[in-house]
C-alpha cells in the first residue's frame, strides 16, 4: 500500500516536472512573439492613430492581455493566443493606409469644389461692391455697409490666400478647413450685399 502510495507520488512528481518544463520551454517563443506584436503596432501606430484609433485600441487590447499572460508565466496561452493578434497588428498599417487614401481622396473633392467656387463668389462680391458704390445706386445701397463688406472680403481673400498655401505644402486638411471658412465668410457678406451666390457661374 505504501510503495502504491510512493509510486503514485513520484508519478504526479514527474508529471508536474514535465508539464513545467514544457512550460518553461515556451518561455522564449512567447517572449519573442510579444516583442514581435509590440514592435508591428509601434510600427503601425502613428497612422493607426489618426486614421483607425479603434482598430488600434482593439490590437493593443489583445496585447496587454498577452503580456499579462505571459507575466503570470502561462506561456503556453501566449504562444496559442499570439498568432491571430500578430495578424491584426500587421494588418495595421495596411488598413491605416487605406483609409487615408480614402481621407485624402475626400478632402482632395473638398477642395476641388471649394477652389472652383470661392474665387467666384469673391470676385462677384467684388463687383456688387463696386456696383453699390458708385453714386447712381445711392438707391440699391441703402443700409448696406460696403466698408464692412469691403473689409470681410479682403479678410476673406487673406485667408484664401492661407487655404492655398496649406493646398501647396499639401496639407490638405488645413486647406480644406480653411477654404471652408472663406466660404462661410463670403457667404455672410454676400448675404449683406443681397448677393444671390447660386446665380454665380464657377
Amino acid at each position: 500500500m505504501q510503495l502504491s502510495r510512493r509510486l503514485s507520488s513520484l508519478v504526479l512528481v514527474f508529471a508536474a516536472a514535465v508539464a513545467l518544463t514544457a512550460c518553461t520551454g515556451q518561455k522564449v517563443p512567447a517572449e519573442k512573439l510579444i516583442a514581435e506584436i509590440q514592435q508591428t503596432v509601434t510600427a503601425a501606430s502613428d497612422e493607426a492613430k489618426k486614421y483607425i484609433p479603434d482598430q488600434l485600441m482593439a490590437v493593443q487590447t489583445k496585447l496587454d492581455d498577452l503580456k499579462a499572460s505571459f507575466e503570470k508565466k502561462d506561456y503556453p496561452a501566449v504562444v496559442t493566443g499570439a498568432p491571430p493578434v500578430l495578424e491584426a497588428a500587421q494588418s495595421l498599417a495596411t488598413d491605416a493606409a487605406a483609409k487615408k487614401d480614402e481621407v485624402l481622396k475626400a478632402l482632395n473633392d473638398k477642395w476641388t469644389a471649394l477652389a472652383g467656387s470661392v474665387p467666384g463668389y469673391m470676385t462677384a462680391i467684388q463687383n456688387r461692391i463696386e456696383t453699390l458704390g458708385k453714386k447712381s445706386n445711392k438707391k440699391a445701397a441703402a443700409g448696406i455697409d460696403l466698408e464692412a463688406a469691403r473689409s470681410g472680403v479682403s479678410d476673406a481673400s487673406s485667408l484664401w490666400s492661407k487655404a492655398q498655401a496649406a493646398f501647396a505644402a499639401g496639407n490638405m486638411e488645413e486647406a480644406v478647413n480653411t477654404a471652408q471658412s472663406v466660404r462661410a465668410k463670403v457667404e455672410a457678406v454676400a448675404a449683406t450685399l443681397k448677393l444671390d451666390l447660386s446665380a454665380v457661374k464657377s
